[in-house]
Order: structure tokens, then C-alpha cells, then sequence
């Protein structure tokens, strides 16, 4: 089972889609998490410890990650899709979008 954690800004609209998108793989097992103070569910050490990989949707997520956690990502993969915030909670085509530059990070 590979353990992904997805994270954006709030985990209010892309990380979260990308949790319920691929929680529906086969031998994918997920979470997600937000960076900025005021997440929904805000990003922790133990949330990193536990992922296999880590999926950020924006560079500045990755900086902001390393700078924050980065004693928690050591023989971690962290991988940047570089989805953009404009998209709506499970929008079709953020859907499409995350499958077709995430899903293949995740494939057995």
C-alpha cells in the first residue's frame, strides 16, 4: 500500500479532491493537509512521517514545506504538479487534471 498526502494552501479544494480521487485507487491509501494557518486541516509532522510520498500542488508549497518540515522529509519523494487555485472541490476538470499529472506518481 502506498501512503500519498496531498497538500495545498487551505486543504479546502485541491488536496482534498486528490484524497477522495485516489483513495479510490487500488493499493493507495491517502490524506491531505493544508500549509497556511488558517487549513482545514493543517499540515503536521506526523502526517509527513507517515507518507510515502508527498504530492504539493504549487512550488511555493514545496519551499514553504521544506522550510517548515524539513527534518520530516528525509528519504521522502516529494513531487510538485504544479495545479493552479482555480479550481472548485471535485471540479470535473480538477479531476481530470490531477489524475493526469498525479496519477501516474501513484500507479503500482
Amino acid at each position: 500500500m502506498t501512503r500519498a498526502l496531498f497538500i495545498c494552501s487551505r486543504n479546502r479544494l485541491r488536496s482534498p479532491t486528490a484524497e477522495a480521487v485516489f483513495a479510490a485507487w487500488p493499493g493507495i491509501d491517502t490524506d491531505s493537509a493544508g500549509l497556511a494557518p488558517d487549513a482545514d486541516v493543517r499540515l503536521s509532522a506526523e502526517q509527513l512521517d507517515w507518507a510515502d510520498i508527498v504530492l504539493v500542488m504549487e512550488r511555493a508549497h514545496k519551499a514553504r514545506l521544506s522550510a517548515q518540515f524539513g527534518a520530516h522529509l528525509k528519504h521522502r519523494k516529494i513531487v510538485c504538479r504544479d495545479i493552479p487555485d482555480r479550481y472548485a472541490f471535485m471540479q470535473p476538470e480538477l479531476v481530470a487534471l490531477l489524475e493526469r499529472k498525479a496519477g501516474p506518481f501513484l500507479r503500482a
